[in-house]
C-alpha cells in the first residue's frame, strides 16, 4: 500500500473522521506493551524500530549497526520479523537458498552483513541467536514488540517526514502516540537531518549515501521503479547521481514485482533506450532470471555524530 498524503499534512477532516480508530489503535498498542513478558537474554539486546508506519530507515540502521559491532570485534545477529515471508521460523537466512518469498527481502538484504533470524516470535529468534554464538542481537522492527527485554531501545525516524500529522493508524502514520513512545526510547536517529521532534531523548543525525560503484549516472538514461515506504527518496538520489530519470515508477511497500509488471516496465524502458534501476531492497524480491537485466543503487547509512551513538554503545555492550 501506499501511505495516504493526509497523514503528512496538518490533521484534516480525514484524520478527524479517523481518530477514533486510531485511539482504538493506540490502546491495542498499549495493552499489548503491557501485558507482554520480556524475556532476558544472555546477551545485550538492542532494538532498532521506530513510531511510524512503513520506511524510516530501519534496515540501513541495522546493516550499519551490524558494520559497527563487527568492527568491535563482536559478533551480531540480526532478529527480524521478515515482512512479507512466509516462514514462521525461528530460522537462520541463507541468500542461497531463500527467496523473498519465504523471508522478506530485507532479511535478504541484511544478511549479507550478518547472520539474520527470521522469526514470528522474537523470543525464540532471540534465544536462536544466542545459541548460535550471538554476542549481541539486533532486533529488528522490534519497537512494539514486548517479547525481549531491550538493552537499548532506538528509534529511527525520517526527518523530512517526522511523525507527520500526530495521529495513530489509520488517521495518522504512527502505531502509537509520539509522545508515549519516545518515553521508552534510549536513541533517536535521524536519518536526513536534525530533528526537532524529539528534545528529551539523545539524537545521533545520520545521512543515507549511494556507494560508489564505478557507474556512470551522469546523463544516463533510466527507467526507475521503488517499492519502499517513500520512493521519492530513491529517484532524488538518482537524480543527485546524475541520471535522466525518463519514468519513475512508484510501487506499494514491498509490492509483489510480477513478471507482468517488470515486462511492461522492460517495454517502456527499451522503447526510451533507457535501463531499468531499483533500489537494493527491491532487487531482493527480482525473480532469478530479471537479477541481470536491473540495475541497483546500494546505499549506506553514515552516522554524524558517532560520539553519541558510541556512548549509547557502551552503556550496553
Amino acid at each position: 500500500m501506499r501511505a495516504p498524503g493526509f497523514w503528512f499534512r496538518p490533521p484534516g477532516w480525514q484524520a478527524a473522521l479517523l481518530a477514533p480508530l486510531g485511539a482504538l489503535y493506540a490502546w491495542g498498542t498499549a495493552r499489548r506493551l503491557a501485558r507482554g513478558r520480556r524475556q532476558q537474554l544472555g546477551v545485550p539486546v538492542i532494538c532498532v524500530g521506530g513510531l511510524n508506519v512503513g520506511g524510516t530507515g530501519k534496515t540501513p540502521t541495522c546493516i550499519a549497526l551490524a558494520e559497527r559491532l563487527r568492527g568491535r570485534f563482536l559478533t551480531p545477529h540480526i532478529v527480524t520479523r521478515g515482512y512479507g515471508g512466509t516462514l514462521e521460523g525461528p530460522v537462520r537466512v541463507d541468500p542461497a537458498r531463500h527467496r523473498a518469498e519465504q523471508v522478506g527481502d530485507e532479511a535478504l538484504l541484511m544478511a549479507a552483513f550478518a547472520d539474520v533470524w527470521v522469526a514470528k516470535d522474537r523470543a525464540a529468534g532471540g534465544r536462536a541467536a544466542e545459541a548460535a554464538g550471538a554476542d549481541v542481537v539486533l532486533l529488528d522492527d522490534g519497537f512494539q514488540n514486548p517479547a525481549l527485554h531491550q538493552d537499548l531501545s532506538i528509534v529511527v525516524v525520517d526527518s523530512e517526514v517526522g511523525f507527520g500529522n500526530g495521529r495513530c493508524l489509520p488517521a495518522g502514520p504512527l502505531r502509537e502516540p509520539a509522545k508515549v513512545g519516545l518515553a521508552r526510547a534510549d536513541l533517536v536517529v535521524s536519518v536526513g537531518g536534525a530533528f526537532d521532534g524529539a528534545p528529551n531523548v539523545p539524537q545521533v543525525q545520520a545521512a543515507l549515501e549511494p556507494l560508489e560503484t564505478g557507474m556512470p549516472w551522469e546523463g544516463l538514461a533510466v527507467l526507475a521503479f521503488a517499492g519502499i515506504g517513500r520512493p521519492e527518496k530513491f529517484f532524488a538520489t538518482l537524480r543527485s547521481l546524475g541520471a535522466r530519470i525518463v519514468r519513475a515508477e512508484a510501487l506499494g511497500d514491498h509490492e509483489r514485482l510480477s513478471t507482468v509488471l517488470l515486462e511492461r516496465l522492460e517495454r517502456e524502458a527499451m522503447a526510451q533506450n533507457a535501463i531499468l534501476v531499483t533500489t537494493e531492497k527491491d532487487a531482493a524480491r527480482l525473480p532469478p532470471d530479471w537479477r541481470f537485466k536491473v540495475r541497483s543503487v546500494p546505499v549506506r547509512l553514515r552516522f554524524e555524530d558517532e560520539g553519541v551513538l558510541d556512548a549509547a554503545l557502551e552503556r550496553v555492550l
